[in-house]
């Protein structure tokens, strides 16, 4: 593989220094929050190896929450995009065709070209009001396309796809036997429309998420996978136990604790961003030279 530093983690505001940004117009997600703010105190905690699958109570709270019933359909990572790694890692050799959305999160590009893959882009633009063109991506695929990559809620415009695109995209994985890759890591966050977890709704479709974004936590690095098929799931903990064995039983204990709290914790943060949505969009608007397509969710826009 050959790496490359991304760009937007040279320049990301932990690397710089918060106490040297005066205004941060980048953050891409809610506050950090406090370890108090779950009510734990953890001062009595045997440290051993743990399920390399993921804690098992972790496991099967995320399937209950991803309208599944089997907890050994989830894998978890150190955050998602350790999870996006670990998907094009497995899927992907030297030469194999796949589809990307651009723009998109940095791993979800850079990681496959590392591998050497051959991308194409599946672009959504401006002008278009940032939409997946699913017409396009139908064009897109060749015989021996071994999977697409898309992000819903878009990252980084906050656009989303209906459920009824959704499904649409996921018909054409399905008909041309290949897998889709759906990050949804702002799937819980500030939206106008709930939709199901997309690997809820096809053995073809693999889902990505985390608790760094949504919930203000990306210190604990917790990230997952979600897929119904025993072939890739089996696949993607092979790569996990090379890369890592399994995760902190630390980290995945507190987001345990933490996704058994989402309810609340959901509507404190939605509350809060919609507060500041308001006064983007109010700045937007009386600013004669921006434009944007209005984010349906998450917390950032694209102007």
């Amino acid at each position: 593989m050959k790496y490359v530093r991304m760009s937007i983690e040279k320049e990301s505001p932990e690397q710089l220094g918060y106490e040297k940004i005066k205004n941060n117009l980048t953050e891409t997600s809610v506050r950090d929050r406090n370890i108090r703010d779950l009510g734990l105190v953890i001062d009595d905690m045997i440290l051993p190896y743990g399920d390399h699958l993921g804690d098992p109570r972790l496991r099967e709270t995320i399937a209950q929450q991803s309208g599944l019933d089997d907890p050994n359909d989830v894998l978890v990572t150190a955050g998602a995009a350790s999870a996006l790694f670990l998907v094009a890692s497995s899927l992907l050799e030297p030469g194999d065709k796949m589809i990307v959305a651009r723009p998109n999160y940095g791993t979800n590009i850079e990681t496959p070209r590392a591998i050497g893959a051959d991308i194409s882009y599946l672009d959504q633009k401006f002008e278009e009001g940032f939409k997946v063109d699913i017409d396009k991506l139908k064009s897109m695929i060749k015989p021996d396309t071994k999977y697409i990559s898309l992000t819903n809620p878009h990252n980084p415009t906050g656009t989303m796809m209906s459920l009824s695109e959704l499904k649409e995209v996921i018909e054409i994985a399905e008909k041309h036997d290949v897998w889709l890759l759906i990050d949804e890591t702002y799937r819980d966050m500030f939206k106008d429309e709930v939709l199901p977890v997309a690997a809820s709704l096809s053995d073809k479709v693999i889902s990505v998420s985390s608790l760094s974004k949504t919930y203000g936590i990306p210190g604990i690095r917790i990230g997952w996978t979600v897929c119904r098929n025993k072939k890739i799931n089996d696949l993607l903990l092979c790569a996990k136990e090379q890369v890592c064995i399994g995760g902190s039983v630390v980290d995945e204990y507190i987001g345990y604790v933490a996704l058994s709290q989402k309810v609340e914790w959901i509507k404190q943060n939605d509350a809060t961003i919609a507060d500041r949505f308001a006064v983007v969009k109010k700045w937007i608007e009386s600013e004669e030279n921006m434009e944007w397509v209005e984010p349906r969710a998450a917390c950032t826009c694209f102007p």
